[in-house]
């Protein structure tokens, strides 16, 4: 399911979480993990001069061997580059995943420099927006641990939901996972100038299609163990809330999609998940329409 797993690294305690889920994830998947450290030259703190930029790469240096290291004693081969000036941090680690073939990205959301200049929250997020790969996050107190027991999938019944559902189909297979399917019916789509009763009933017709839809496609591809549900309440809030009540442990999302009345939600919704819940989170983006 995973060769080829990148994981940037800054020797945070937070991007230590996402290098032991990288290796945990390696591991499980025989994936070969690249360990790599992006340097935004040009935007060096105040009073360091060019001339110093050594000492930086120097703690990206110590970052990559410290992961490689852990990542052998786990019987993982890794790869460790130090990337240097020229591009944003995400677009280096997009540029290096796209080189190197990488089909998962491992990233903290929150990370500083060894110089305590934050960078991974607002880097992870530029990421999580524009990688064509999918994007696993986690938090500094987030574990993951393998074989998966419970995967929570939420769909709207989009194309792009549908796209992370597939993905979720193959991680619960791959793990032996059960497959949660839930989605979220919200109020404050509720038009005053219409029937709300009506309206609601609508609202959770399209989400019974979203759900049996994955259900479907989950049983087509050999995975029996599936429950689903229709949740209530905020979007982001409701899928944290379900996750942490059934110990979910991990969240599979695409990071665009559309309600029933066709208004965006996933997109947003998907970086308050990642911002929120406690499990790790894996952003699946659709891929263009092929011309």
């Amino acid at each position: 399911m995973f060769d080829q797993i990148v994981v940037p690294t800054d020797g945070s305690d937070v991007s230590d979480a996402a290098v032991s889920a990288a290796i945990t994830l390696a591991d499980r998947f025989d994936a070969h993990l690249h360990a790599i450290h992006v340097m935004e030259m040009g935007e060096l703190p105040p009073g360091v001069e060019d001339d110093d930029a050594d000492q930086f790469a120097s703690v990206g240096s110590e970052a990559t061997t410290a992961a490689a290291e852990r990542a052998a004693e786990a019987g993982v081969e890794a790869t460790t580059s130090v990337i240097v000036g020229g591009v944003p941090i995400h677009r280096g680690i997009l540029d290096y995943a796209d080189d190197h073939d990488a089909d998962c990205i491992v990233m903290g959301t929150y990370g500083r420099t060894g110089l305590d200049r934050f960078v991974l929250g607002s880097v992870a997020e530029r990421t999580l927006r524009e990688s064509p790969v999918p994007v696993l996050t986690v938090h500094e107190e987030s574990t993951v641990e393998m074989p998966f027991e419970r995967i929570l999938v939420p769909t709207d019944g989009s194309d792009g939901a549908l796209v992370a559902s597939d993905r979720a189909i193959d991680l619960a297979s791959a793990t032996g996972a059960t497959l949660h399917v839930v989605h979220v019916v919200d109020p404050y789509l509720l038009d005053t100038q219409v029937d709300p009763s009506q309206l609601l009933e609508t609202l959770e017709d399209v989400g019974e299609q979203a759900v049996e839809a994955v259900e479907t496609r989950a049983s087509e591809a050999g995975v029996s163990d599936v429950e689903t549900e229709l949740l209530t309440g905020n979007p982001h809030r409701a899928i944290v809330d379900y996750a942490d009540e059934n110990d979910v442990d991990c969240i599979v999302m695409g990071t665009h999609g559309r309600t029933g009345l066709e208004r965006y939600i996933l997109g947003s919704v998907t970086e308050r998940v990642v911002r929120l819940a406690d499990a790790p989170v894996l952003s699946v983006k659709q891929s263009p329409p092929a011309e």
